[in-house]
């Protein structure tokens, strides 16, 4: 499976990418939110590890635009953000999934690979049956 990690920190960066290449991924790295964003749409990713604290666009925004162009890849979030409503913001933003710096590289694995077993399929933005049409979309819950 290949995985884009988008992690600023140089040495964290080179670990993730030598022991989950190790474990048999494919990995290709962005070092900040834009180039991460931009590999994230032009490449083909069975997952995404996304920081949240990244340099020109935040994980969040990152996450968000993806969603917004209808890019279902999953994206675990992988942050030192600990906090519950960082994790409820990241969720909420369109992650899949989210683990806390310092984390254990065996749960990270794991969990690479539950989210590589779901498939992206697209997601339809309305419902609809008949002349009934429902937004399912978080932001019509609030």
């Amino acid at each position: 499976m290949r995985v884009l990690v988008v992690e600023d920190d140089a040495r964290l960066a080179e670990v993730l990418r030598a022991g989950l290449t190790a474990e048999g991924f494919d990995v290709d790295v962005a070092r900040d939110g834009e180039d991460g964003l931009w590999q994230a749409r032009e490449g083909a990713h069975g997952v995404i590890v996304l920081d949240i604290l990244l340099p020109r666009l935040s994980g969040y925004r990152v996450v968000a635009a993806l969603r917004a162009a209808e890019i279902w890849t999953p994206v675990l979030m992988l942050t030192a953000k600990d906090g519950e409503f960082d994790e409820v913001d990241g969720l909420d933003a369109g992650a899949d999934d989210y683990l806390r710096k310092p984390f254990s590289f065996a749960v990270l694995v794991a969990r690479l690979r539950a989210l590589g077993r779901r498939v992206a399929t697209p997601r339809p933005r309305m419902l609809g049956h008949g002349t009934l049409a429902l937004d399912p979309s978080p932001a019509s819950a609030r």
